[in-house]
């Protein structure tokens, strides 16, 4: 009985000690999406957030993200696969950069230009 008594006086320390959850650090909601086929190629596109890759989109599909508010510098590249010409360039496409705050949703989808790949902003059509 003592043993059981000194552990929930141990858990409860426990609890006590560890950091609680603040509600001033919101975040924002960043939704890359490839569902419109404006990109012609059915390789996989690599999506790139501050130079590391995050996450990889095949046609059709679509990624979201739970960011710390800011700046993000996105950039979008076709990975190596085992389809025909999906190669990887030489040259990495240049960055976009984006300001996020707190509370946000943003949706952007990949779109074709005469430059390569770029993000396009889009509705979030919920």
């Amino acid at each position: 009985m003592r043993w059981s008594y000194f552990g929930l006086v141990g858990l409860m320390s426990l609890s006590a000690a560890a950091p609680l959850a603040s509600a001033a650090e919101d975040y924002a909601v960043l939704i890359i999406s490839r569902e419109r086929l404006e990109v012609s190629t059915n390789c996989e596109i690599g999506l790139y957030l501050n130079d590391q890759l995050a996450g990889r989109l095949f046609q059709e599909q679509a990624t979201s993200f739970n960011l710390a508010p800011g700046t993000v510098s996105l950039r979008l590249k076709l990975l190596p696969g085992q389809a025909a010409g999906c190669l990887p360039g030489l040259l990495a496409p240049p960055a976009q950069n984006i300001t996020l705050k707190a509370g946000d949703v943003r949706k952007l989808r990949i779109a074709q230009g005469p430059d390569g790949m770029y993000l396009k902003g889009a509705k979030l059509d919920y």
